[in-house]
């Protein structure tokens, strides 16, 4: 049985990919950095999640988000 979603869902745009990905690359240095205990290369980590937070909001703001004038969503 097949049903069809409109919805077109949340995380699944432009500025979502971009924050989580720039997060995710901030906490995997943190976590080898703290491993490694070099805790300015912690700190420097931290604030790179927070520009990707940062950036991801932007880009939504800027219409890549989910429901943004330049958003496209893809076909399942």
């Amino acid at each position: 049985m097949s049903t069809e979603s409109v919805d077109p869902g949340h995380g699944h745009s432009p500025a979502a990919w971009t924050a989580v990905i720039i997060m995710l690359i901030a906490f995997t240095i943190g976590a080898v950095a703290f491993f490694f205990d070099a805790p300015i290369i912690v700190w420097l980590s931290a604030g790179l999640a927070v520009i990707g937070l940062i950036m991801g909001w932007i880009m939504k703001r800027a219409g890549y988000g989910v429901g943004g004038s330049k958003y496209q969503p893809k076909g399942h």
